[in-house]
């Protein structure tokens, strides 16, 4: 098989094909809102993360409106979403900086993104790539399962797979191209039971790790 840089302009190609609108599947309307439901969503589903954030949104408008927030209450509202404690310790302290230091209004820089409390780098280039536009490599379970599965990658930590994915997918591709993993994981490429036999990609995956059928 070839090279992983030989593959990715045709594994690029597949996933266009496959997901041609691809995007994240938290619903919001502004950066600060995917701020908050990026951060509810670690270790938790999108669509969980969907059912809770109406009300809490609703009743948090504005980062001052978190900052200034019952700490019990809030935990309330995202209870269901897990660890919900420090869940709402980390969206109320994040959006204290927020009000201290950017105005109240979400920073567009990874730098400026990374001094919020509670958000890493996988959080922060989504924020990057969904609500400004600005190109990142979202490394989450997924994109680094299937990072490894397709040969793209050896590396284990995050930071090492995105810094892999950046020098092979061209810069302008990288939200998409993470969206793109991100769905096809969930989808097709699961953690246990991968359906290599339903596979477009198949033809373009050496299937690292994967167990062989008898």
């Amino acid at each position: 098989m070839n090279s992983a840089k030989d593959r990715v302009p045709l594994l690029m190609a597949d996933l266009d094909r496959l997901y041609p609108q691809s995007q994240t599947e938290l619903d919001y309307r502004t950066p600060l809102q995917l701020m908050v439901a990026v951060m509810l969503s670690a270790q938790c589903t999108d669509k969980r993360v969907n059912l809770v954030t109406p009300a809490l949104f609703a009743r948090y408008r504005t980062a001052e409106d978190f900052a200034t927030a019952d700490r019990g209450e809030l935990e309330e509202f995202v209870k269901t979403t897990g660890f919900f404690r420090n869940k709402a310790k980390n969206i109320q302290n994040a959006c204290r900086v927020l009000v201290d230091k950017f105005g109240g209004e979400v920073p567009k820089t990874l730098d400026e993104l990374l001094e919020l409390p509670g958000l890493g780098r996988k959080s922060a280039n989504c924020v990057l790539g969904d609500a400004f536009d600005t190109p990142g490599i979202t490394v989450d379970t997924h994109v680094g399962r299937l990072s490894r599965r397709l040969g793209l990658t050896r590396k284990i930590d995050p930071v090492k797979v995105e810094f892999k994915l950046m020098a092979l997918i061209p810069q302008p591709s990288w939200t998409d191209f993470s969206h793109q993993l991100i769905l096809h994981g969930r989808r097709v490429c699961h953690a246990r039971g991968p359906k290599c036999e339903e596979c477009t990609l198949a033809h373009l995956c050496p299937k690292v790790g994967v167990a062989k059928k008898s």
